[in-house]
């Protein structure tokens, strides 16, 4: 049996992909960067066992 999508269904686009960053590249090769976000700084850290940990 065929099936067929209702002429009132509307096809939503997909959504645009994420701007993704390189953890590395943000610290530029060291365990620590600084990220501004309007008027706060937060660290982001590279731990021991390569997790990430983002403190303000």
């Amino acid at each position: 049996m065929m099936s067929y999508h209702s002429a009132r269904e509307t096809l939503k686009p997909a959504p645009a992909p994420l701007p993704t960053y390189s953890a590395e590249d943000l610290t530029k090769g060291a365990d620590q960067a600084h990220i501004v976000l309007r008027d706060q700084i937060y660290t982001l850290r590279i731990t021991r066992a390569g997790k990430l940990i983002l403190t303000k």
